[in-house]
């Protein structure tokens, strides 16, 4: 697994922290030509091996990333993957990594839709990518405070939201709790005992609201 920042991330300051705590390794191929999201939001409920958490995906805001999100459900990307890095009171991060470390294959990447008008709140769900804007693939990432710095700024690109947790938010600050360090190919921050994605599905669409 290739590190695109070898330095301590304890020794970077706060926005270059977020940034490589969130990049995936390797650079992501060309942006991949995806078909329009359904109109509405969609749920995808998640089964981990500390219980499950329901995402609500907003394929209004972020209709190219949800789309690709959902396909990786379909295709059942995410069952038998890990919480690969948790760092308290920042992100949990998953969706890459089997359980015994192996990075698994992905799709092209998508567009980088960070500026949505989404903003890295407490309890969103944003994409991980590499150090391209437009590198995510299928890794994801919980924020477990309002991580402002993630967004994008009038000269840089931030990391897109695309939806938030809206049951299950105690699984995400107990995944967040776990003792954490190095085990097989991750240096730091990944939790000693893994973190398992069971299934991930859609559920249904999100209900429409109140008039």
């Amino acid at each position: 697994m290739r590190h695109p920042f070898p330095v301590r991330l304890s020794l970077l300051p706060r926005f270059a922290l977020a940034v490589a705590v969130l990049l995936v390794a390797g650079i992501g191929p060309a942006t991949a030509q995806v078909p329009a999201a359904a109109a509405g939001p969609v749920r995808v409920k998640f089964t981990t091996t500390l219980g499950a958490f329901t995402v609500e995906l907003d394929s209004t805001r972020a209709p190219l990333s949800v789309v690709n999100f959902v396909q990786y459900v379909r295709d059942q990307h995410y069952d038998g993957t890990i919480f690969h890095r948790v760092i308290g009171n920042f992100v949990v991060q998953a969706g890459g990594y089997t359980a015994d470390g192996m990075e698994k294959p992905t799709r092209p990447s998508v567009a980088n839709e960070s500026g949505n008008g989404l903003s890295n709140r407490r309890g969103t769900v944003a994409m991980a990518r590499t150090d391209d804007p437009h590198g995510a693939t299928a890794q994801f990432y919980v924020n477990l405070v309002d991580n402002l710095a993630l967004d994008p700024g009038p000269t840089r690109w931030g990391y897109a939201v695309i939806g938030r947790v809206v049951e299950g938010m105690d699984v995400i600050d107990r995944i967040a709790s776990v003792a954490t360090g190095s085990r097989g190919p991750f240096p730091d921050d990944t939790p000693l005992q893994p973190v398992v994605i069971q299934t991930a599905e859609v559920v249904a669409a999100a209900p429409a609201p109140a008039q």
